[in-house]
């Protein structure tokens, strides 16, 4: 079997990936910097230690990996985009010098490719009407910019040896795994409740379908996929239209929130991800994971 190394595995994005992966019949070990509980995957995974400090050696983390996905993030709690709090050197020391200086050890390592979640976040409040990968980035937060620069980096550390991607992700939906609560927890209680919930429109993308697009950085050739930036997004959806997969799946009597006006919100095209054999869940997905997650809920 393959060996990858998946930093921030059990993150919740990451734990989508170490899950595909395995079931994909990958050899995964998880790297973090504490050990995960023995039931927290599906399947017994090997654990590294790993920290996002530009002044640690952690070369030896790498022996015998052919692959890397970074996954891990240090920012606040819950929180991406302010995921800064009052320390943002640090925030950027760890999650730009840090990814930096894993980077340049995977390569020297020895490790065959690398794939980095980046975010949408990257493309901050540029004018393009259509975000594709040509799009010329302008980063708004702190966290844009810390993507981007990781992104960059990495880009100019790609050679035959070391093939390397990013992945710029949209928001990730999906089951949160045991013990903890999905993204939709909270709005799915407050209309649960008939508290009023505010309209909001983004674009979705669930937690395995990021795990297969990882998937097919590890598999595609090379010459397809090295130096280069993909975006990853599948749904432009609302709290309404979400609340009422809920509604008709709960037989709650609640109002839906408003509907929201698709217009104020750009999407990111996905032709380059799917020229490669990326296909996603779509609108269908989405709904049969409302469903799942609402007979939880109620």
């Amino acid at each position: 079997m393959t060996r990858v190394l998946v930093s921030g595995g059990t993150g919740y994005v990451g734990r989508f990936i170490v899950e595909h992966l395995l079931a994909s019949g990958y050899e995964v070990t998880v790297a973090c910097r504490s050990r995960p509980t023995a039931s927290f995957f599906s399947q017994p995974v090997a654990y590294m230690p790993l920290h996002l400090d530009p002044d640690r050696d952690q070369i030896a983390a790498f022996d015998e990996v052919y692959y890397f996905v970074h996954a891990a993030f240090e920012h606040v709690e819950g929180r991406y985009r302010g995921g800064e709090g009052g320390d943002p050197e640090g925030f950027r020391r760890a999650n730009l010098d840090g990814s930096v200086r894993l980077f340049e050890e995977a390569r020297t390592a020895g490790v065959r490719r690398c794939v980095f979640l980046s975010s949408r976040a990257v493309y901050g409040k540029t004018s393009s009407p259509i975000l594709d990968e040509s799009t010329t980035p302008e980063p708004d937060t702190l966290y844009g910019e810390v993507k981007l620069g990781a992104e960059n980096a990495l880009e100019s550390l790609a050679g035959p040896a070391f093939v390397t991607a990013s992945l710029r992700i949209t928001g990730v939906y999906g089951p949160a795994g045991s013990g903890r609560r999905h993204k939709w927890s909270s709005l799915f209680a407050d209309y649960l409740a008939g508290a009023s919930v505010p309209p909001r429109i983004g674009t979705e993308v669930h937690g395995d379908d990021v795990a297969k697009a990882v998937r097919l950085m590890l598999e595609a050739d090379a010459a397809k996929i090295s130096g280069k930036v993909f975006n990853v997004s599948d749904v432009l959806t609302d709290t309404r239209d979400i609340l009422a997969i809920l509604q008709a799946a709960t037989g709650c009597s609640h109002p839906l929130p408003p509907p929201t006006q698709p217009a104020v919100f750009k999407v990111m095209a996905i032709d380059r991800l799917r020229a490669i054999g990326w296909k996603p869940g779509g609108i269908g997905r989405l709904a049969a994971t409302v469903r799942d997650l609402a007979g939880v809920q109620s």
